[in-house]
């Protein structure tokens, strides 16, 4: 059995609308992140794409800032799941409870039914509860006895783990973190940003941030549907797919990125498109977020750990060896001529796939 919600077509916003929209979003979060405007970009990116993102930094950094700042500023729901080593994936999932005044069981949504749910920590629990995630981020439902439930929609997992302290804690197994559309990190902030958290602190009077609400769920779902407008060239689709398989031919690594992970960079290459006000994907978008798309899809050798090589190394290499396409010319809009003289280069066809 499945719970069916209803759900009913969205008409896409404009590319300048939604740019617009996009920019809104970033500069309020950026009135509580300091100087991570590209990460944040990256983030809603992701968001707007329609898939998980994965945050790895040290702890402190504001992850948990981000992720909650995000569901606020967008007007969406927020769950938080602690991932400890006793985690449950019913505490994850919810589960049915027996009702004494109906004398039936009934079902208590847990954490995941949220729009966002942020996995603080997700490498601490076992593979068990780690697994719990894996239906609903990829099907966007959870089964419990045989019944499934549809999740909310817009449905993001922003999850969080430390990468430096492993003690106690269980890798993401390679199933799941292919589940994830990005992986980034914030970093420190410059010495100027730092001082300016100071101030903007003193100045609230308190550790409580709330944001007003840009939008709503129903415009992310327009947001959503505004990608679908940007435009994909058989030139950069064919770019695309070259530097995936240039992963997969890397000696260095023991498998290279999924057809998922292609189908993931397009995507984000659309978002990308949006924010700079583009209704087309250049082979630009592509190289800058190939590493953040794929870099954690990589199964690398054993002996590359040693000599300090990760992912984003060997990423950036096959970027060094696929050629890069013809770009079409600059502007907010592309007319449609122009972008059909800058494909007869490549004897491609402009095409919505994504």
């Amino acid at each position: 059995m499945t719970e069916e919600v209803p759900s009913s077509p969205v008409e896409p916003l404009a590319v300048a609308d939604g740019a617009e929209l996009c920019h809104r979003i970033v500069d309020r979060l950026e009135t509580v992140v300091v100087g991570k405007r590209p990460a944040l970009e990256l983030v809603l990116s992701g968001l707007l794409a329609g898939g998980h993102v994965l945050l790895e930094d040290l702890p402190g950094l504001g992850k948990t800032l981000v992720a909650r700042s995000l569901a606020q500023v967008m007007g969406l729901t927020v769950g938080r799941i602690q991932f400890t080593p006793d985690l449950m994936p019913a505490d994850v999932t919810g589960s049915l409870l027996y009702d004494q005044r109906r004398q039936d069981f009934e079902f208590r949504p847990g954490p995941i039914f949220n729009n966002v749910v942020l996995g603080d920590e997700i490498n601490r629990a076992p593979p068990k509860t780690q697994a719990a995630l894996l239906e609903a981020m990829q099907e966007r439902q959870v089964t419990v006895d045989g019944v499934s439930h549809r999740l909310p929609d817009p449905f993001v997992v922003l999850a969080t783990q430390n990468p430096v302290e492993f003690e106690g804690t269980y890798p993401l197994p390679e199933a799941q973190v292919d589940r994830f559309m990005l992986r980034t990190s914030l970093g420190y902030p410059s010495e100027d940003d730092e001082a300016e958290i100071i101030r903007r602190r003193l100045r609230r009077g308190t550790d409580e941030i709330v944001l007003e609400p840009v939008v709503g769920p129903e415009e992310v779902r327009l947001l959503q549907a505004c990608l679908e407008t940007v435009t994909v060239a058989e030139g950069v689709i064919a770019y695309a797919v070259a530097i995936v398989r240039a992963t997969r031919a890397s000696a260095q690594v023991q498998a290279g990125a999924s057809p998922r992970g292609v189908d993931s960079l397009v995507k984000l290459a659309r978002a990308r498109a949006l924010l700079a006000r583009r209704d087309y994907v250049l082979p630009d978008d592509l190289k800058a977020l190939a590493e953040p798309a794929l870099a954690h899809r990589l199964v690398l050798r054993p002996e590359l750990w040693v000599r300090g090589i990760d992912g984003t190394a060997v990423v950036s290499a096959c970027l060094d060896d696929v050629p890069t396409p013809p770009t079409v010319p600059e502007g907010p809009v592309a007319p449609t001529a122009a972008v059909d003289a800058a494909l007869e280069a490549t004897g491609g066809e402009r095409s919505s796939r994504g």
